[in-house]
């Protein structure tokens, strides 16, 4: 059972260097958590390389189906992003020292994770692991030496 952020999942749609790892590693576990807030930050990973013309419609478009795959294959467990995460995301910000950088949607999924008592997020963002410390999340990093040529 691991929790993940979008910068760990967006690597298995994504071929980036720790793309091959994240898969074999999220495969292997019986229970992949994410928060709602993975769909839309996902989209929006895939729009951004059509916007920036490094896929084409159809790469777009295949990466979608297969996400849409996965997902109502039940790869994912879906935790809620509701009102509850939202008003203890706005009671951390009240919270955080000034020298804490933690940007809202990372804020999100880390109290998410809190709320859901998951003492580690899989992350691949530099500022999500630099924040996550502050809100006693254990950030880890699925690291690989497989290279997977970039699209």
């Amino acid at each position: 059972m691991i929790f993940c952020d979008t910068s760990t999942v967006a690597k298995l749609y994504v071929p980036e260097t720790e793309s091959v790892a994240v898969r074999r590693r999220l495969e292997s576990e019986d229970i992949v958590y994410v928060s709602e807030l993975v769909r839309a930050e996902l989209m929006a990973v895939f729009h951004r390389r059509l916007r920036e013309e490094k896929w084409t419609r159809a790469d777009f478009s295949a990466a979608v189906r297969q996400f849409t795959a996965d997902d109502i294959g039940g790869f994912w467990t879906w935790l809620p992003l509701d009102g509850t995460i939202a008003a203890a995301a706005a009671r951390i910000f009240a919270s955080l020292p000034e020298t804490v950088f933690l940007r809202t949607a990372d804020c999100l999924h880390l109290v998410t994770a809190v709320q859901h008592n998951l003492p580690e997020i899989f992350t691949h963002d530099k500022h999500q692991i630099a924040a996550s410390q502050a809100l006693g999340i254990v950030p880890v990093v699925i690291r690989s030496s497989d290279r997977v040529p970039p699209v």
